[in-house]
């Protein structure tokens, strides 16, 4: 008697659907999908800028709002400089404590527009959680003013030995409702870093502050970021304070 668990017979001319894929095949169907899923879009202003051996190098420093205009600043300057800028958000003065070197060797800068603040003065929770309520008493700010005026000199000396001309950027305006950061903050940061540069000397100032409030109305609501409009301001301010410095005119005087 034939066993229930034999194989059935396979009938004549009926197609067989065998669904039996080996390790390879697999590979050779998901590796596609797989790679595309990973494939990253790379922010245009991450990208050098087609290079002119003629033309001064400058190197724009800072977080998500220099990377918001760098663009701008790049076409503004266009066939007076070219404008490089590091590959990534350069956050706070601890970030550029342990990154700076890296971001200034490789060229000869004629200029460095640099700015740090909005990632020092925001607050974290007691586990490091970005963006924290600021009254809550666990939360605290990333760099409070003690270490900022320590972590800005030391960044500064550094910036100034390249040879380059230097101006610090102030940091641009918290508007209320800006989740985890204190409206009036910037202000005070701004003239911590005010003191650095003055003590330091020969570094130019951009009064960044002053010029971001007057266009208070192309920043987002209760965000720090700018509309498209706001980036291509800010943007054409800076690469005017730049060309000025370039051409011996600083726009400010410290």
């Amino acid at each position: 008697m034939p066993s229930r668990f034999l194989p059935r017979p396979v009938r004549a001319g009926r197609p067989q659907s065998l669904f039996l894929f080996s390790p390879a095949l697999m590979c050779l169907v998901l590796t596609p999908m797989s790679v595309h899923s990973q494939e990253r879009k790379v922010n245009p202003a991450f990208l050098d800028p087609e290079i002119d051996p003629d033309l001064p190098n400058v190197l724009l420093i800072g977080d998500s709002i220099s990377i918001g205009y760098t663009l701008h600043v790049r076409k503004a300057l266009s066939g007076r400089a070219n404008v490089f800028r590091p590959k990534t958000n350069c956050g706070p003065t601890t970030r550029g404590l342990e990154q700076m070197e890296s971001w200034l060797t490789g060229r000869d800068w004629a200029a460095i527009h640099f700015n740090f603040g909005l990632h020092d003065l925001k607050y974290l929770g007691p586990q490091g959680q970005n963006l924290a309520n600021p009254a809550d008493p666990n939360s605290r700010q990333q760099v409070p003013p003690d270490a900022y005026r320590e972590n800005l000199a030391r960044i500064a000396k550094q910036v100034k030995a390249t040879g380059a001309v230097v101006i610090w950027r102030e940091t641009s305006p918290v508007p209320v409702g800006a989740k985890g950061r204190v409206p009036g903050d910037a202000a005070k940061y701004n003239a911590i870093a005010r003191d650095v540069m003055l003590e330091l000397g020969g570094i130019e100032i951009d009064p960044f502050f002053d010029f971001a409030t007057k266009h208070a109305k192309l920043q987002r609501d209760a965000n720090v970021h700018y509309l498209p409009e706001g980036q291509q301001t800010l943007g054409s301010h800076v690469a005017e304070v730049i060309e000025s410095a370039l051409l011996g005119k600083p726009s400010v005087s410290p």
